[in-house]
């Protein structure tokens, strides 16, 4: 099956063409800059070096978040645009996940951070058994030295990975202590090929009802239904 995958929800950019268990070709920036006008043309410079052609696509795999509400929302909306266009399925993928799986290697559990802000992270709790990626924690949005508590009672060592790893690093070794393993900075963005294959056995979904995986409402959003809800009260 020929897949091409799409991750916006942070900084990184990556655009990755998968046919089965073989990665064709793979694209990744890691910059602050405005996804919704590079995504397009990135996708269509992959296919063309690949010498890929849209028709050739049988699914749509992309990262549905947590991240960044604005990059999440951008790669959800390209990636329902194709599989609508194309008439192929489409699936999403864990952001946390994908970054979590580039730790084929690691022997214990694997926590990808991305920063949340005030304190706090979007994270998960992830494992590789039998060769393939398990979760143990469900994705969260929690604030970071309340989630290293909670691993330092696993007794077990854990590998943190993702770009906002050092952001938090002093507090990880604070709390973690020997527990604590730190990933090597080559490991630090997500790969769009991982996604592309995180997502290749998955069931595709209604395009029409796909919706990104924020975790938490937008401030703006929490503030409305907060007023909403106070507003019910009082009648």
């Amino acid at each position: 099956m020929k897949v091409l995958a799409i991750d916006t929800s942070n900084d990184v950019l990556g655009i990755a063409l998968v046919n089965n268990t073989k990665v064709i070709g793979e694209y990744i920036t890691n910059l602050k800059k405005n996804h919704s006008i590079r995504v397009m043309p990135a996708i269509e410079r992959l296919l063309h070096d690949c010498e890929w052609n849209p028709s050739n696509l049988e699914k749509i795999v992309v990262a549905k978040g947590p991240g960044s509400y604005t990059g999440v929302r951008i790669g959800v909306t390209i990636a329902k645009t194709l599989a609508w266009s194309l008439n192929i399925p489409i699936v999403g993928v864990s952001s946390l996940a994908v970054m979590a799986s580039s730790a084929h290697f690691f022997n214990g559990f694997i926590s990808p951070f991305i920063d949340a802000r005030r304190g706090k992270i979007y994270t998960g709790l992830y494992h590789y058994k039998e060769g393939q990626l398990q979760v143990v924690v469900e994705d969260v949005n929690i604030l970071a030295k309340d989630w290293l508590e909670k691993l330092k009672q696993k007794d077990e060592k854990i590998l943190f990975i993702g770009n906002d790893t050092r952001l938090h690093e002093e507090t990880i070794h604070t709390i973690m202590g020997d527990q604590a393993f730190i990933a090597p900075v080559s490991l630090y963005n997500p790969r769009p090929s991982e996604l592309g294959l995180l997502g290749l056995p998955l069931l595709g979904e209604d395009v029409h009802t796909f919706v990104p995986n924020y975790i938490r409402l937008v401030e703006a959003e929490a503030k409305w239904l907060e007023k909403q809800n106070e507003g019910n009260h009082q009648s």
